[in-house]
């Protein structure tokens, strides 16, 4: 009989609701600067999709690599990258991650395992395949996750990568974060009625599993058990994760005028929104109070305040940089 999966230690649990909420205070003050247009690269918010990035990172270790797409602000955060070069390169700094000639899409930190973000959807699945593929052919194998949305299973590099990973049984988890749209369009008009994305996987031989994405405790233990999968040499896993972006496909914006998404979602997801969820969750365990949060808060507060002085202050780009890092050296 299988075991139970795995919940978090109550010192797990307390930093995973401290993850979700700095996530949530740096992305809405990156949504009130976006205003200043000091800031001119595109922006995807991951506001309402937190428990994704932090329950999944809760297990990872530094050296295990992972790889986003273009709404990546929290899988970076969430795997240790460092917050003000994160916005330093939004700002398009010389100080930031990409030295300010990549902007929030190509956010990137090797030396916590965060290998990238790229744009293009779909596209770092086969990159993530491979750096997996190539740590195992080096002789050490090294776990690597992919988070991408419900639009990149759409994607032939999805089935291909999904499948030589299967074929090659290399250390890989693909989380999909299924937020129901791929921009303004719903799944109702670009997937069969009555298809689960689990079933892709499930097509290709892959271990899979579907659950909440807004409960930070059911992605914490699905999370566990795909990565045990994979790390233990048995192949690759495949998470769908349910989940809801409150804010506009790219931008800082409210956009439910366009009415696109059908009456009452919206209410019905902010009110499971995953924060909100696990502070009294936490609360009626007993394990952190409001004087905790709001410490925690304080704190979150003067971290961001700290890194936008330190982003705002610092210099651009020089005009020879402009051709250096086109090839790795």
């Amino acid at each position: 009989m299988a075991s139970a999966p795995a919940q978090p230690t109550a010192e797990v649990a307390r930093q995973m609701l401290r993850g979700i909420m700095r996530i949530r205070m740096i992305e809405e003050r990156i949504k009130d600067l976006y205003a200043e247009q000091e800031m001119r690269c595109p922006t995807h918010f991951s506001i309402g999709q937190e428990a994704v990035a932090v329950g999944v990172c809760a297990h990872l270790r530094r050296g295990e690599q992972i790889m986003s797409a273009h709404r990546s602000h929290a899988h970076y955060l969430a795997k240790g990258g460092d917050l003000k070069t994160m916005l330093a390169e939004l700002y398009g700094k010389a100080t930031g991650c990409a030295a300010g000639k990549g902007g929030s899409m190509h956010l990137v930190d090797p030396t916590v395992g965060f290998l990238g973000a790229v744009p293009i959807v779909g596209s770092t699945i086969a990159i993530g395949v491979g750096a997996a593929l190539a740590s195992v052919l080096q002789g050490s194998p090294v776990l690597s996750v992919i988070f991408f949305g419900d639009g990149a299973t759409e994607t032939g590099v999805f089935h291909e990568s999904l499948n030589f990973a299967a074929v090659q049984k290399l250390p890989v988890v693909m989380v999909c974060e299924n937020n129901l749209y791929s921009v303004l369009s719903p799944l109702s008009c670009r997937q069969p009625e009555g298809r689960e994305m689990i079933q892709l996987a499930q097509g290709h031989g892959v271990w899979n599993r579907q659950g909440d994405g807004n409960d930070a405790d059911a992605v914490y233990a699905l999370a566990g058990e795909a990565i045990d999968q994979a790390r233990s040499g048995r192949g690759p896993a495949f998470l769908e994760l349910k989940t809801y972006r409150w804010l506009e496909h790219c931008g800082p914006l409210d956009d439910r005028q366009l009415d696109y998404r059908p009456p009452g979602e919206y209410e019905a997801w902010m009110a499971r929104d995953p924060l909100k969820l696990y502070a009294e969750r936490l609360h009626e365990r007993g394990l952190v109070g409001a004087a905790d949060r709001d410490a925690m808060a304080r704190e979150i507060a003067s971290e961001i305040d700290d890194a936008v002085t330190f982003a705002k202050s610092s210099p651009f780009p020089t005009r020879d940089q402009l051709a250096a890092h086109l090839y790795a050296s």
